[in-house]
């Protein structure tokens, strides 16, 4: 296990000293976005029960049992508030509110950096998710980890590893993952139905993407997901992106994408799975970004889309050649 004392007292010192603290995370949330930011939430109050914390965003249905959101209050003071950003690496993709206009801000971050968001940044590329590092940090410090907050943590975890098969997930996961069951005996059984237990509209769903995706000569799959198809299928736009790694182990693609249509945003989520070429940096010239294999943006029309699976075609043909 890697220690990091200095990052792990600066952090604890900072939520110490707070009365109120802000928690965000990344917009179009996934697991381990909503895991990292309210299993840290759980774990403040459980330990600083007078505080008052507020975790923000725009709620994701489908990951409702992870937990409730917050509205901040109007006559919320930014420079009396500490924020805490997991799961994100740049202000842009930060969901509710700019931390730049908070002077007091801490980072918790697995994505490779992309820029400077925070006053004091802890950004960590080889962990498996920002649920790791929340949990990380709670073993080097003397905060109590319940199992209401291991039960978060441990789906972000999951979610971000799928299930620990990603090369992501390496000897420190297993590690506080091992420590966190011994401390708390959380049931997993029941994380795993609430993580992957789904409706039969979306199982219809899924067969509708396996049947429509489009290949290329170059390995590359994509759809373009509009909203009379969400409609059809009565699923919402985040659908598609839950559903991508299910694609993981097709032989003939390399790459994968799903563009699909958010009227309420007027944009297109796209995400984008690769199973050895890397994408990120592609992706983060369409506005995006993320992980070398797992990346995301948002575009406004098909012609944008076109362009990234045209750029993403050339990324998995030199791969192929430099095999």
């Amino acid at each position: 296990m890697f220690f990091k004392p200095n990052i792990y007292r600066q952090i604890y010192n900072k939520i110490k000293k707070a009365d109120t603290i802000v928690l965000a995370r990344h917009v179009g949330p996934d697991p381990d976005a909503l895991g990292s930011s309210l299993g840290l939430k759980q774990i403040i109050l459980d330990n600083f029960p007078n505080k008052k914390i507020y975790s923000i965003g725009n709620p994701a249905s489908r990951f409702s049992f992870l937990g409730s959101l917050d509205k901040l209050p109007e006559d919320l003071n930014n420079k009396e508030v500490l924020l805490i950003v997991t799961d994100t690496p740049d202000h842009k993709r930060v969901d509710g509110i700019d931390p730049r206009n908070f002077p007091n801000s801490i980072k918790i971050d697995h994505h490779p950096f992309v820029e400077k968001t925070c006053s004091l940044e802890w950004i960590d590329d080889k962990a498996s998710s920002a649920s790791q590092m929340v949990l990380e940090f709670v073993f080097n410090t003397n905060l109590k980890l319940t199992g209401n907050a291991a039960e978060k943590i441990y789906a972000g975890i999951v979610a971000d590893t799928n299930r620990f098969m990603f090369s992501y997930s390496n000897h420190n996961t297993f590690y506080l993952v091992s420590k966190m069951l011994e401390k708390t005996n959380i049931d997993i059984t029941k994380v795993y139905d609430k993580l992957y237990l789904r409706d039969y509209k979306e199982i219809k769903f899924q067969g509708y993407m396996s049947q429509n995706i489009k290949i290329t000569d170059n390995k590359v799959g994509y759809l373009i997901i509009r909203d009379d198809i969400l409609k059809e299928y009565d699923v919402d736009a985040a659908t598609p992106g839950n559903m991508i790694n299910s694609f993981n182990y097709i032989n003939e693609m390399l790459i994968w994408i799903t563009a699909t249509l958010d009227k309420e945003l007027g944009s297109f989520r796209v995400s984008v799975r690769s199973r050895g070429p890397i994408i990120n940096k592609t992706v983060a010239n369409h506005g995006g970004g993320g992980h070398i294999y797992a990346s995301g943006t948002r575009l406004k029309t098909e012609e944008e889309i076109k362009s990234l699976i045209e750029d993403l075609d050339k990324v998995a043909e030199n791969y192929v050649k430099n095999l």
